[in-house]
């Protein structure tokens, strides 16, 4: 889901004042200057702040506020749900899986946080929930009672199930990000990226787990 930014990288690593080495055919940065790559054979042209400016990173949208709005509630249910392994747990392998992914949603909901604060967009309260029901993966308060009140290996089974159920609802949002109307700002698509190679490699581990206690 990755959407190069090449043009942009390149200027980033010359106003920075980054240095590379090339050959004829390469792009050539120096401090405070940003050259264009020629066809094959030509020499570069360095580009005019102007030019430079248009290069731009894409800023922020609407979709974007949104998602990570939808992801903050989205990690916030997940967290509910492992607070419930140590007391309901009849397994060995569900307490360290729970807390690597409470390590995981954490780190991701600090990030989704500090992303909101740095763009002056509001930060959610803790446990603010409104429409984000309705987002893929969002388990229903019954689900919710139902996996609170089981215990041993039923709970075990319970929890395995629904959060690779949360955890495909999550990667369901990243997909819709990225093929909308949103995902385009840099910090934004790496979080989103990261979001989505973390779940699916969690998802990997609870399909393990789940078919070893069939």
């Amino acid at each position: 889901m990755n959407r190069p930014l090449i043009g942009v990288i390149a200027v980033l690593a010359a106003l920075a004042g980054c240095s590379a080495e090339a050959d004829e055919n390469s792009s050539l940065t120096e401090p405070g200057r940003t050259v264009q790559l020629g066809p094959p054979g030509e020499s570069g042209r360095e580009l005019t702040p102007d030019e430079v400016a248009k290069l731009s990173y894409p800023e922020h949208t609407d979709a974007d506020v949104e998602f990570v709005h939808g992801m903050i509630a989205h990690h916030e249910q997940a967290l509910q749900m492992t607070s419930l392994v140590e007391e309901r747990s009849g397994s060995e392998d569900i307490p360290q899986l729970a807390l690597r992914l409470e390590v995981s949603q954490q780190d991701e909901l600090a990030q989704l946080n500090r992303w909101l604060e740095a763009r002056d967009e509001p930060v959610p309260l803790a446990g603010a929930r409104h429409h984000h029901d309705l987002m893929p993966g969002m388990l229903s308060d019954d689900q919710l009672t139902e996996l609170a009140t089981a215990s041993g290996v039923e709970f075990d089974r319970l929890f395995l199930e629904y959060m690779i159920f949360h955890h495909e609802g999550a990667i369901a949002m990243v997909d819709m990000l990225v093929t909308g109307e949103g995902g385009q700002e840099p910090e934004l698509n790496q979080l989103a990226n990261h979001i989505d190679s973390d779940q699916r490699v969690e998802i990997s581990r609870m399909k393990r787990l789940l078919a070893e206690m069939a």
